[in-house]
């Protein structure tokens, strides 16, 4: 059975501090409120993760994760963070393949495929990000977009490797816009991505890989959104750094 995950990305937001006093938040509060084995992953700046990875060693199905991390191993880039790194101080999972980091830093389908590679060496689950803008929704060819993204990006992995990927499917006009998919428009991505993953490797994979859905995912909309049959979570943006509002997503699956 795949796994049911509720994933905060903070982005470029909060102090040291205050990220730590948040995760405290979060930590206690998912122990105290929250019924099953959905898991909680946090995906903070890099000036957080030692301190959220302490924490985490103690709190149940909470888990951290990093933003990014660099293609290579080590070397002469200033200015950025490897999948060693990120690992040593307690990371399990990394972001990969965000719009923003599409849009604003041009990373390709091909670079991406490289820090997949690397995130695995290290032990990294990806949280892969997949999905069109505005103008591809509104083209008819989304499909098309979100199954290059996942050929180029992932298609190259052995099954048992893939096994280790989380999908997260971010239709880019619905992230930071207040927009939000409907939930039937949703779920009809994500069953796309799940027919697309079995016609690659086989239904099995297909049917145990998680596939979260991502833009502008809150309480009030989570409920639809994860009563759908190929939804099995998401990946929140700004109701992440809100204590109560992410903590009130996760026990979505209480009932």
């Amino acid at each position: 059975m795949r796994k049911k995950i509720v994933a905060g990305n903070w982005k470029m937001n909060l102090d040291y501090q205050s990220g730590v006093s948040l995760f405290s938040e979060i930590v206690n509060m998912v122990k105290d409120e929250v019924i099953g084995q959905q898991e909680v992953v946090v995906c903070s700046p890099a000036i957080h993760l030692y301190s959220l990875g302490q924490l985490a060693h103690t709190a149940v199905n909470v888990s951290v994760g990093a933003q990014n991390i660099h293609q290579a191993e080590s070397g002469a880039y200033t200015g950025e963070i490897s999948a060693a790194q990120v690992k040593s101080v307690g990371a399990e999972y990394v972001i990969l393949g965000h719009s923003e980091r599409r849009a604003y830093f041009g990373e390709t389908d091909e670079l991406l495929a490289e820090k997949v590679n690397i995130a695995l060496k290290h032990g990294l689950k990806p949280i892969f990000c997949i999905g069109e803008t505005k103008e591809e929704r509104e083209s008819g060819k989304f499909f098309d977009i979100i199954r290059t993204q996942l050929e180029k990006g992932l298609f190259h992995l052995s099954a048992e490797q893939f096994g280790q990927v989380v999908l997260a499917y971010e239709p880019v006009w619905a992230i930071g816009t207040g927009l939000t998919a409907s939930p039937e428009q949703a779920q009809e991505v994500h069953a796309f991505i799940r027919e697309t993953l079995a016609n690659q490797y086989d239904q099995q994979l297909a049917d145990d890989t998680t596939i979260l859905y991502g833009g502008s995912c809150n309480p009030s909309n989570a409920p639809d959104l994860f009563s759908q049959k190929d939804i099995d979570g998401g990946l929140i943006g700004g109701a992440s750094l809100k204590s109560r509002d992410f903590t009130d997503i996760v026990k979505v699956f209480n009932s």
